[in-house]
């Protein structure tokens, strides 16, 4: 058995001359969650149905949690939860209905199921409301519901793909909260899709940042932010007149000086300290409140990616 939940090795997918998929080599370690970070059409969902042997690969290997994806489909399914682009959900039937009926698809028997129901939609708030039909129910809740389909028959490794797209703000940090709870709590690994970078940034362990179909680089949110982000420094006060910018632009320490409402913002060399710049602008007239200094987030970092994917 392998060491990773997932392993992919030269992994292609063609339709005719489109290349979805190109050469993706990744290796998913287990009991995380790993954000796969890319613009709508960059080859995510692809990924997904590669991995989860709804397509078969032009060219290379795919391993799921140690089974190959061209000869054991069938047991990669059987071990794994998806939500992709519907939630599949039976609206006329209540939400108690729908996981009763997901668990006899699963075997599961009727004690297993109905402590399954009880403790997934306690979990997620929704018990109390069991009886009513889907239907009914915001988008935000039937997305929740969801998720305990997934995690209904105690899944190792579970795909998500963009399960908050279309939510509203409140319903989708609902749903990310009760997600990285429901994932500590069950021990599942999760491959989540998604162009949500401050959600990958709160959720993921680890990410990996696709373009066109080619992976750019792997890495946790914190690595890839030293790797690629520049460091900053946050300066909130008053007096940045267009003299201090430019004296601040002609300094070797500072890569670039922009203003935003009433906070300069500077990007910085790797060993730039931020001490004498402060003192700097203090000697040019400029009056200090606040100083933050931080690196790119992982929106940035992403963003710079795509830049140089392009060059």
């Amino acid at each position: 058995m392998t060491d990773a939940a997932i392993r992919t090795n030269n992994l292609t997918r063609d339709f005719g001359s489109v290349r979805a998929v190109d050469s993706l080599t990744l290796s998913v370690p287990p009991g995380i969650i790993f954000g796969f970070l890319g613009a709508n059409g960059a080859g995510k969902t692809t990924t997904i149905h590669l991995l989860l042997s709804l397509l078969e690969p032009t060219r290379g290997q795919a391993e799921v949690l140690g089974f190959d994806t061209r000869a054991h489909g069938g047991e990669i399914r059987a071990r794994t939860g998806a939500l992709l682009e519907f939630p599949g959900l039976y609206e006329r039937l209540s939400a108690e209905h729908n996981l009763d009926f997901y668990g006899r698809v699963w075997h599961l028997s009727a004690a297993e199921r109905q402590d399954r129901i009880k403790a997934l939609l306690t979990h997620l708030d929704l018990y109390d409301r069991r009886k009513e039909r889907v239907g009914t129910w915001s988008r935000g809740m039937k997305q929740k519901l969801a998720i305990a389909r997934v995690l209904l028959h105690r899944p190792r490794l579970i795909f998500l793909d963009e399960p908050t797209a279309g939510l509203d703000p409140v319903a989708a940090a609902a749903l990310r909260d009760d997600l990285a709870t429901l994932v500590q709590r069950e021990g599942v690994t999760v491959f989540l899709n998604t162009h949500n970078l401050p959600e990958a940034e709160r959720l993921c362990q680890q990410v990996g940042v696709i373009r066109q179909g080619k992976l750019l680089t792997v890495g946790s949110p914190d690595m890839l932010r030293q790797q690629t982000g520049r460091p900053r420094a946050d300066i909130l006060g008053d007096g940045f007149t267009p003299e201090v910018l430019a004296l601040l632009r002609a300094r070797p320490d500072v890569t670039s000086a922009t203003m935003r409402n009433d906070h300069l913002l500077l990007e910085l060399p790797a060993d730039a300290r931020v001490a004498p710049i402060v003192s700097a602008l203090v000697q040019a007239g400029a009056e200090i409140e606040e100083v933050r200094r931080g690196t790119a987030s992982l929106e940035e970092v992403f963003l710079t990616l795509m830049e140089e994917g392009e060059r």
